[in-house]
């Protein structure tokens, strides 16, 4: 029994030889081994340590993080941005729809209306006249822009706006007007106030339109042309 045992572990001792010399000094491969490169790879497989060998591989940098705070301000300034923008978007459609809601056209005057378009006193009366005292504002009835302010014979003092269209329209006997010759004017805008100059025979205004052919046509029809009851 005990040379058995002797003789089992000499065999043991002599096949394990053959495996290492087979590993290290063959140079044919077994077809199921796959084959070590070198005795460093060989040690590497066996778990051997020691300093790693010319040409070894190199740890690669890591770059360091960029500063927070810039990072942060650059966000912070693009948020502001865009709120900026939201705000100006928001202020736009407010004035767009404020605008879109803004009557066009209305009536030049609060009073009494005393006289309209036609003959009287045989001669033609080519505009409406509206009675209320001296100093109640008078409102351009359309937007446009004013082609003249200042004294005019028989009116006293007019004013006189054109619009887009080319219509005019004439404020007369005004005490006193606002606005200046090339001023865009919107419709119920100030431009003057109610008087009693030139031809005239109490506080009023005397208002005519004009079309862009310069024939003086009834502004109550064009008032009404326009949605607006005089």
């Amino acid at each position: 029994m005990v040379v058995a045992a002797v003789a089992a572990g000499a065999f043991a001792a002599a096949a394990a030889g053959q495996t290492l010399q087979a590993a290290s000094g063959s140079t044919e491969a077994s077809p199921d081994v796959t084959p070590l490169a070198n005795t460093r790879d060989a040690s590497a497989a066996l778990g051997s340590g020691g300093n790693a060998p010319a040409g070894a591989p190199e740890l690669l940098q890591v770059a360091r993080p960029a500063d927070a705070s810039a990072e942060v301000e650059k966000l912070t300034a693009s948020a502001e941005v865009t709120d900026a923008r939201v705000e100006r978007e928001a202020e736009e459609a407010r004035i767009a729809a404020e605008e879109a809601a803004r009557p066009k056209f209305v009536v030049p005057a609060q009073g009494t209306f005393t006289s309209g378009y036609g003959a009287r006193w045989g001669t033609t009366h080519y505009g409406v006249d509206i009675a209320n005292g001296i100093g109640t504002p008078i409102v351009s009835a359309a937007d446009g822009t004013v082609i003249e302010a200042g004294p005019a014979s028989g009116f006293g003092l007019w004013v006189r706006v054109q619009l887009e269209d080319g219509t005019i329209n004439v404020y007369g006997h005004i005490n006193s007007y606002n606005v200046s010759v090339g001023q865009q004017v919107k419709a119920g805008e100030q431009i003057a106030e109610m008087g009693n100059r030139g031809q005239s025979t109490g506080p009023h205004l005397h208002f005519e339109v004009w079309t862009p052919a310069g024939q003086k046509i009834d502004p109550a029809s064009w008032f009404a042309e326009h949605g607006v009851s005089f």
